[in-house]
Formats: structure tokens, C-alpha cells, sequence
């Protein structure tokens, strides 16, 4: 299987590196994984709801440029779907199961998602609530695709 991750902005903070770096490492023997950064757009601090616009539109333009047309894409999205991790195993594992073995996961800027992006989706994931900065949200989602990946296997989860 080939996972994706399409995301807004480029990680910074050395923990953050470190634990995607660890991830990726512990995911390497089972699937084929990508991560795709794409450059935040500058934007004022204050924004008019136009402003944010083009600026989602802009840094969507930028995610669907990594997106091949045959991926399944799973837009992180708070008006998304909660599922728990055995969810998202049974998720991916029906994916695979019926020929879609390129899975992509989007995450937005601090704007959000474009609507193309969200219109490109075939589904729609919430991790809560909860806003999260989307560069820890790129850490939580790699440690649950590890463990759906393990859940999959039945393998024993280790942190």
C-alpha cells in the first residue's frame, strides 16, 4: 500500500521532525510512505473571509498538484467523520482489499482546505473537535496510520 500525506506548511520544531522521522521509520517495512509539503501562503494576520479564500484556493491549487487521479484522498476536515483507530485500520484495509492501494491524507494551512480540495475528497476525517495546529496534526496522523497498519497485522502496537 502507498500512503500520502499532502500538507500545508513545512514542520519546524525539531520534536515535531523527529517524531514524523520516527514514524516513518517504524512504517517503512509495510507500506510505501510520501509526505508532500507544499509552502504556506504569506498572509496578513487579520483577514478578510475573501482573503481567506484566496488564500486556501491558492494553497489548494498547490495540494491537488500532488494528487494522482487515481489516489483515494482523505481530506482531514473538522466537519469530518470520527473514527477511532480501528476505524481507520478497517479503512485503509477495504481500500486495499478493493484495488485502491494509494491512499492520500490532506491537511490544510491554518485557513483550512479549499473547496477543490474538499470537493476532490472521497472522504472527510476528524480527529475531534478540537483545532489543532496543523503541524501537530501531521505527528497524530502518522502514529495512527502506525497503528492501523499494526492493528491490520495483528501485531502488537509499541511505542
Amino acid at each position: 500500500m502507498h500512503i500520502g500525506i499532502v500538507a500545508v506548511g513545512k514542520l519546524k520544531e525539531k520534536y515535531l521532525v523527529m517524531g514524523m522521522a520516527e514514524y516513518a521509520k517504524r512504517l517503512g517495512p509495510y507500506i510505501k510512505l510520501t509526505i508532500n509539503e507544499v509552502p504556506d501562503e504569506k498572509a496578513p494576520e487579520t483577514m478578510s473571509e475573501a482573503e481567506e479564500e484566496q488564500v486556501r484556493d491558492r494553497e489548494g491549487e498547490k495540494i491537488l498538484a500532488h494528487i494522482k487521479p487515481e489516489a483515494h484522498v482523505i481530506a482531514l476536515a473538522i466537519d469530518g467523520q470520527l473514527w477511532s483507530s480501528e476505524d481507520l485500520a478497517e479503512q485503509l484495509d477495504k481500500l486495499a482489499t478493493y484495488g485502491k492501494s494509494h491512499v492520500v491524507f490532506v491537511i490544510g494551512g491554518s485557513n483550512g482546505l479549499s473547496q477543490a480540495v474538499l470537493k476532490r475528497a472521497n472522504q472527510r476525517l476528524s480527529f475531534g473537535r478540537m483545532t489543532l495546529p496543523h503541524q501537530l496534526m501531521r505527528l497524530v496522523l502518522i502514529e495512527q496510520v502506525y497503528r492501523a497498519v499494526k492493528i491490520n497485522r495483528g501485531e502488537p502496537y509499541r511505542l
